[in-house]
């Protein structure tokens, strides 16, 4: 009983779970507090009060933006004038390398589903859906099954506890394009329209799902609410070791002795979690780099090990915190095929909207291949650098492009080596072959 005690109050995430990997259904998760805080939240608070105790905790979001939740929600309120709003939950988990939405959504669904109905509460949305990755079969079932759970006891539906407030959930499955972890190309998914990011500004908050105020909102940023809720603010900030409140779901893959996902609190260093929770690298293996956050984030070196997972301080060394899952590189991977395989995906994923992706991504797919193969040519690294700057962030239509480039421009700055190990200058210089061909990079 002691040691559930100390979970529950500094594992709000997990403390729940079973250790046998089977799911939290609803009796379950009932005698463990569950609900309580949908039922305080219903009985004494107001909307407003519910967004004003968001806004204070400093939650951000979970899904690799880091936006203040709050600040999101007041946004809705400010925008809405007594309209039609609706909140979106972003389950299209497609980041390579990530898994922690799924962990949350089928071993302890009702976390998300009690964190949705609050956070409709405190928006004034009465439809609320859960864009799902198609590929996620097993979380389909056990969603589905935990909305009719919930249903049932009467917290989903008309009146819920008889508070006056409605709701409807749906599970809405995507048909499998990265692309719709950008909020307006979900949105224009779940309009039934090819998966495009929008023109911003307007933005969801204001002009979102069907033209009305819409908040997007990651599985893990949800799935916070509850114990927000339940224990107050000041509880939620002191779980952190840093400026970021609260827990945070993070891990490692790779050639580690135990790859995983565990809560932790915010500032906790890169080594801990690869020696006290991995178990460090595999015997044989040599650690050579490392993305703190999915694949769509810069490699980092053994020298910044040591820095704090968190928002700032991975920004700070050159990186981006992103979804919080890490992947270590031993010394075996040669880094231009493991960058070639990354941009491969990167460019498949690409919808084609803008010139700078559709077109610069599988040329930077190309020149990988030809490095690869050993038949690069003399000023192959030079034009993947300009790629790189043509590609980032505001040279192109969205995030993804911006996101794309970063492995392959962090790759190129510490393991400059293995790329020139692919150049052969016996071959024609590839510019030469395009002189006087002049590619300017427009978006549109």
């Amino acid at each position: 009983m002691k040691k559930q005690i100390v979970q529950e109050e500094t594992h709000p995430l997990t403390w729940r779970i079973r250790n046998n990997s089977k799911t939290v259904w609803i009796q379950e998760y009932k005698n463990k507090l569950g609900y309580i805080a949908l039922k305080n939240t219903l009985k004494d608070m107001s909307p407003k009060d519910v967004v004003n105790v968001v806004r204070r905790s400093e939650l951000r979001g979970r899904g690799g933006g880091g936006f203040c939740t709050g600040i999101k929600w007041e946004l809705i309120l400010n925008n809405k004038n007594n309209d039609i709003c609706y909140l979106i939950c972003n389950a299209d988990e497609m980041e390579p390398g990530t898994y922690k939405d799924r962990f949350l959504m089928e071993r302890i669904p009702h976390l998300l589903i009690e964190g949705i109905i609050l956070s409709s509460f405190a928006l004034g949305a009465s439809c609320s859906y859960i864009f799902l990755r198609g590929e996620y079969v097993e979380s389909e079932y056990i969603l589905e099954k935990a909305i009719l759970e919930s249903r049932n006891s009467g917290y989903i539906g008309k009146n819920i506890l008889g508070s006056g407030f409605d709701l409807e959930v749906y599970i809405h499955t995507g048909a499998g394009r990265y692309i719709c972890g950008e909020e307006t190309a979900l949105i224009n998914s779940l309009e039934g329209k090819r998966a495009n990011p929008r023109f911003k500004p307007p933005f969801p908050g204001i002009s979102g799902l069907w033209g009305k105020p819409t908040c997007v909102n990651n599985v893990e940023t949800l799935s916070n609410i509850p114990g927000i809720m339940l224990y107050g603010v000041d509880w939620y900030k002191k779980l952190s070791y840093s400026n970021d409140t609260g827990t945070k779901l993070m891990g490692f893959s790779g050639r580690v002795n135990n790859p995983g996902v565990w809560e932790v609190p915010f500032g906790i260093t890169a080594r801990e979690i690869l020696e006290k929770y991995a178990g460090g690298m595999q015997d044989g293996f040599t650690f050579k780099a490392w993305q703190p956050g999915g694949a769509s984030t810069d490699f980092l070196t053994f020298n910044e090990i040591d820095t704090p997972m968190d928002f700032e301080n991975i920004q700070k060394v050159g990186s981006r915190l992103g979804t919080g899952l890490a992947m270590v590189v031993d010394d075996s991977i040669n880094m231009v095929s493991l960058v070639l395989n990354i941009e491969r995906f990167f460019s498949r994923e690409s919808c084609g909207w803008c010139t700078p992706c559709r077109e610069g991504l599988p040329w930077i797919v190309k020149i990988l291949e030809d490095i690869v193969q050993g038949i690069g040519r003399s000023g192959d690294i030079e034009i993947l650098e300009e790629l790189c700057s043509n590609l980032s962030s505001g040279k192109a239509f969205c995030a993804h492009a911006p996101g794309a480039i970063e492995p392959l421009q962090s790759a190129i700055k510490y393991f400059r080596k293995d790329f020139e190990l692919g150049i052969n200058v016996n071959i024609k210089n590839r510019l030469d072959i395009v002189s006087g061909i002049q590619c300017n990079f427009i978006t549109g």
